[in-house]
């Protein structure tokens, strides 16, 4: 009898070799973590595009990463991703919040894990997109679990931050701390009392306990850090052009609504409605306005870059992110770790 006619056949059909093909793009190996992708970078430099053209090649879902982008009505101020752009891919945390109910770095937190394990769950790839540093330091290294609130202690701090000269808070913090005085902006008063609150309270520097307390970081991803970092004068163009545009789209009236309905709230003190409210309290001419918004999101976009400058493994491009060298970059970044570890 011919024993080789009952050879076993070896199946090479596409059918049967689509899970090796999977494996071997990195697509299918459960023994490893889900990637994450945190797309960082300062305002204006193009964040969003790349998200989406990274979103739709990967069959990614999007994390937004911005403080003001999660309340509801401020839409022209925020730069929020339009609607045509959200009807691209799934969005997660854009209008998540009201402007009366505070949205913390700890709602973030919780909020924003969830969203990245849900997303995980689908078999799809989280990109995590915006500028605020305190967010994401909050999504992947945890919160900070300080002493609780002295009311009394940020009540006066308050008082005399609005009663003596610019720059007070600052001054004291740098005497007690001066590793946080050089984190924490001048201008950035709520800051600066929670780490004065901290130093007096603990009678530590706010800086010595965020270092050596436990925090609770992120498990569960491998995290790949891409950030834009294109040319300044080229940034700063386009983030003047940028403020005009928002009130030329008008801001000032998207602002004069949100304050008849909501009061003044902390989240109208956000870049853009801060001066659009000194035109409605007349303090401002609306060319003025301008102006102080424009000198305001090149300031925040340096402030930016030094906070992600901090973070790790940061694989930099230095680009906006609407660029086809800039796409090519993630995209190659993203299939490499989606390999190899």
């Amino acid at each position: 009898m011919d024993t080789a006619t009952h050879q076993p056949v070896l199946d090479l059909s596409a059918a049967r070799l689509a899970p090796l093909d999977a494996a071997r793009d990195g697509l299918w190996d459960e023994s490893r973590s889900p990637l994450a992708v945190l797309l960082l970078g300062p305002t204006g430099s193009g964040k969003t595009a790349l998200s989406l053209a990274l979103g739709q090649k990967f069959s990614g879902e999007i994390v937004s990463c911005d403080s003001v982008a999660v309340y509801r009505g401020m839409e022209i101020g925020s730069a929020k991703p339009s609607l045509a752009e959200r009807a691209l891919l799934p969005h997660h945390l854009i209008d998540v919040a009201t402007l009366d109910v505070p949205y913390t770095a700890g709602d973030y937190c919780r909020d924003g894990r969830d969203a990245l394990k849900r997303i995980a769950a689908r078999g799809a790839l989280p990109i995590v997109t915006g500028g605020t540093g305190l967010y994401l330091r909050a999504l992947t290294d945890g919160l900070f679990d300080g002493p609780q609130r002295d009311e009394a202690l940020r009540a006066r701090l308050q008082t005399a931050h609005e009663q003596r000269e610019n720059n007070w808070l600052h001054r004291i913090l740098k005497k007690l701390d001066p590793v946080s005085a050089e984190r924490i902006h001048a201008n950035d008063a709520p800051k600066l009392i929670r780490a004065i609150e901290v130093c007096l309270t603990t009678h530590r520097p706010f800086s010595q306990i965020l270092e050596r307390e436990g925090k609770d970081p992120l498990t569960g991803f491998r995290l790949l850090r891409i950030g834009l970092n294109p040319p300044r004068a080229a940034l700063y163009e386009r983030l003047n052009a940028r403020c005009a545009q928002m009130f030329s789209d008008g801001l000032v009236e998207e602002t004069r609504g949100l304050l008849a309905r909501y009061g003044r709230v902390k989240a109208l003190d956000a870049l853009g409605y801060r001066q659009a409210l000194a035109v409605i309290d007349g303090t401002m001419s609306e060319a003025e306005a301008v102006a102080a918004a424009q000198q305001g999101h090149r300031n925040y976009s340096k402030r930016q870059l030094t906070w992600f400058r901090r973070e790790p493994a940061v694989h930099w491009i230095e680009d906006f992110g609407n660029t086809a060298t800039s796409f090519a970059t993630a995209a190659a970044l993203i299939q490499a770790q989606r390999i190899t570890d």
